[in-house]
C-alpha cells in the first residue's frame, strides 16, 4: 500500500524569522500524523530548515538542481550542494520552471537523471495547461512530459521517484480540479508507467498539487489513485499545511 505524500512547496516565500516561526509550529503539531511530510525550501534556507527539524519527521527537499555536478555556472546548485544541508529530495520539472524558464521535457529529463544518479529523490511535476485542457491536449501533454523521463532513466527508476500531477489552471488561482478530473488525471499516468511495468506503477506515489488547502484536501487524498499533495500556498500557514497531512 502507497503511503500518503505531503510535500510543502514554499517557492520564493521565507526569511529567517518565517522560517524559525513555520518550522516550529510545524513541529508542534507533528504528533499522531502518518502522512510522510516533506518541506521544499528556498535554497538560502536549507541550512536553517535542516537544523530546525533536526530529529523530527519532517524531511526537506529543494525546489531545483542544476544537471551539472561543480563546474563554471554562475548561480546554479548542484544536487551534492543540496544533499550536503541534509536535503533528500528535490522538485523537478514545477510548471513554473517550464513556463517561467522555458525547461522542456528533455530538460526536466536531465534533472530528474541528475538528482537520481547523487541520490536524491526527484518530485517530478507534470501537468497541463488551460489551454491545453480545453483544446483535449491533457492527456498528449502528460504523455509526453512522462515519457521523456521513462525514455532517459528507464521505468525501474521510479521505484525511486514521487510524481506530482499539477493542472496549471489549478496552481495558484484557488481553482482546484475536480476529484474525478484529478483521479481521472492520476488514473491516466498510473496507466502510462503500467505499459512499462505494472509494479512499478502500482508503488509510484502520484501526489496532487493544484490548490489543494485544508478544506479540498480529504476529499482529493480519499481518491484511488491520489497519494498525497505538492502543497503550494497552504504549506505557508503551519495549521493548514498541518491539516492537510492529518489527511493520511
Amino acid at each position: 500500500m502507497r503511503k500518503t505524500i505531503v510535500a510543502g512547496n514554499w517557492k520564493m516565500n521565507a526569511s529567517k524569522d518565517s522560517v524559525d516561526n513555520l518550522i516550529k509550529d510545524l513541529l508542534t503539531g507533528m504528533d499522531g500524523i502518518t502522512s510522510e511530510v516533506l518541506v521544499c525550501a528556498p535554497f538560502p534556507y536549507l541550512a536553517q530548515v535542516e537544523l530546525l527539524i533536526q530529529g523530527s519527521k519532517v524531511m526537506l527537499g529543494a525546489q531545483n538542481l542544476n544537471t551539472n555536478a561543480s563546474g563554471a555556472y554562475t548561480g546554479e546548485v548542484s544536487a551534492d550542494m543540496i544533499k550536503d544541508f541534509g536535503a533528500r529530495h528535490v522538485i523537478v520539472g514545477h510548471s513554473e520552471r517550464r513556463s517561467l524558464y522555458g525547461e522542456t521535457s528533455a530538460m526536466v529529463a536531465e534533472k530528474t537523471k541528475a538528482a537520481l544518479n547523487a541520490g536524491l529523490t526527484p518530485l517530478l511535476c507534470i501537468g497541463e495547461s488551460i489551454e491545453q485542457r480545453d483544446s483535449g491536449n491533457t492527456e498528449a501533454v502528460i504523455e509526453k512530459q512522462l515519457s521523456a523521463v521513462i525514455e532517459l532513466v528507464g521505468i525501474e527508476a521510479f521505484n525511486q521517484i514521487i510524481i506530482a500531477y499539477e493542472p496549471v489552471w489549478a496552481i495558484g488561482t484557488g481553482v482546484t480540479a475536480t476529484p474525478e478530473q484529478a483521479q481521472e488525471a492520476h488514473l491516466f499516468i498510473r496507466s502510462l508507467l503500467a505499459k512499462n511495468d505494472e509494479s512499478v506503477a502500482q508503488k509510484t506515489p502520484i501526489l496532487y498539487g493544484g490548490s489543494m488547502n485544508a478544506s479540498n484536501a480529504s476529499e482529493l487524498i480519499s481518491c484511488a489513485d491520489i497519494d498525497g499533495g505538492l502543497i503550494g500556498g497552504a504549506a505557508l500557514k503551519a495549521e493548514d499545511f498541518l491539516q492537510i497531512c492529518k489527511v493520511g
